[in-house]
C-alpha cells in the first residue's frame, strides 16, 4: 500500500523531467540539489520502484517512472485549479501571467494600474521569470501566459507580438562618445562596460564586440536592469539594452552594425478551467496598453 506522497515530492519530480537533470530542477524548486535528491529517493521508496536511470550527462524515466508521470502531471494540474478556484472567490478567476524580467520597470508599472482600473472580473497574479523560466512554466501549466519575447521558431504556444524595440548603447552622460547617434564598437575599447547577466542577447553581444578586437574591462555584472541604469547614470561605465529603457542621465546610441531586435508579445497556453485565452480581460488589456506603452511610459 502506497503511502499518502506529498506534494513537493510530485514538484521535484516533474521539475527533474521538465529540466533533464537534478541540478536544474533544484534550481528551479528553490532548494539544494542534496534537498531534491533526497526527496526523489523518498517518492521512489514511497512507490517501491525507480522512476529514474540516471547516467553522468541525463536522467531519463523508467517505465514505472513514465507511468507515474502522466498521474503526476494530472494531479498536480488538479492542485493548481483547486487552488485558483479557491484563492479568487466566486465570480473572480486568477489570471497567472508570466513577466520578463528584461521589461523597463516604468512599464510594469503602466501596466499595473490599468490592471487595478479595469480588471475587476480578473485577478492577475505576476510571475517574474527569465525567458526560458517562463516557457518551462508555460509547459508544465504553471502560468496561463507570459509577456516575452516572441520567437518564430517558439510554435509550442499560441502567440501574438506587441511591439518590436532594437537594442543600443546606454552611456552616462558624461562620456565622451555621448552625442554622438552612432558609434562603433572600435571607439569603446577603452571604455569600462557593465555586464547585464540576464540579457538575452549577452552572446551576440560579446561576440560583436570580440570580432571588432576589443576586450573591455567589466566594472560590474548585474542580474538587475534599475541597477544596471543606476551604474551608468553613475558614471561607472556603459552597457548594451533594449531601447526601452530610459533614465535621467542616460543617454542612448546607436550602435554601428548592431541590428538585433526584439518582439515583446503574449504567449499562452490551454487554462484548465477551459476558458478561451483570447477573452481574457488580462490579455485584452494588454492588447490595448502594451503597443503604446513605450512612447507614454
Amino acid at each position: 500500500m502506497v503511502s499518502m506522497i506529498d506534494r513537493y515530492l510530485l514538484r521535484y519530480f516533474l521539475a527533474v523531467i521538465d529540466t533533464g537533470n537534478f541540478s536544474k530542477a533544484a534550481t528551479q524548486c528553490n532548494v539544494s540539489q542534496p534537498t531534491l535528491s533526497v526527496g526523489i529517493a523518498k517518492l521512489e521508496r514511497l512507490l517501491d520502484r525507480p522512476l529514474f536511470h540516471r547516467t553522468n550527462r541525463r536522467v531519463e524515466l523508467t517505465e514505472a517512472g513514465a507511468q507515474f508521470a502522466v498521474h503526476a502531471r494530472r494531479i498536480e494540474s488538479e492542485f493548481n485549479l483547486a487552488e485558483r478556484n479557491l484563492v479568487g472567490g466566486a465570480g473572480q478567476r486568477t489570471f497567472r501571467l508570466g513577466l520578463l524580467v528584461t521589461i523597463p520597470s516604468p512599464w510594469v508599472s503602466a501596466l499595473t494600474v490599468r490592471f487595478a482600473q479595469h480588471l475587476a472580473e480578473e485577478r492577475v497574479e505576476l510571475i517574474e521569470g527569465r525567458e526560458r523560466d517562463l516557457l518551462e512554466r508555460l509547459a508544465r501549466h504553471r502560468i496561463d501566459a507570459a509577456l516575452t519575447i516572441v520567437r518564430p521558431d517558439e510554435r509550442r504556444f499560441a502567440s501574438e507580438v506587441l511591439l518590436t524595440e532594437g537594442y543600443s548603447l546606454a552611456l552616462p552622460q558624461t562620456h565622451p562618445h555621448a552625442g554622438e547617434p552612432v558609434i562603433a564598437a572600435e571607439a569603446l575599447a577603452d571604455s569600462t562596460m557593465i555586464v547585464r547577466r540576464q540579457c538575452e542577447l549577452l552572446p551576440e553581444t560579446s561576440r560583436h564586440f570580440i570580432a571588432r578586437g576589443v576586450r573591455p574591462f567589466f566594472a560590474a555584472r548585474t542580474m538587475s536592469d534599475d541597477h544596471a541604469l543606476a551604474l551608468v547614470r553613475g558614471g561607472l561605465g556603459l552597457t548594451v539594452m533594449p531601447d526601452g529603457f530610459v533614465a535621467p542621465g542616460v543617454v542612448r546610441a546607436r550602435l554601428a552594425d548592431f541590428d538585433f531586435t526584439r518582439s515583446l508579445g503574449i504567449l499562452y497556453a490551454a487554462r484548465d478551467d477551459g476558458m478561451p485565452l483570447q477573452a481574457s480581460p488580462t490579455l485584452s488589456t494588454l492588447r490595448e496598453v502594451f503597443p503604446s506603452i513605450e512612447s507614454h511610459a
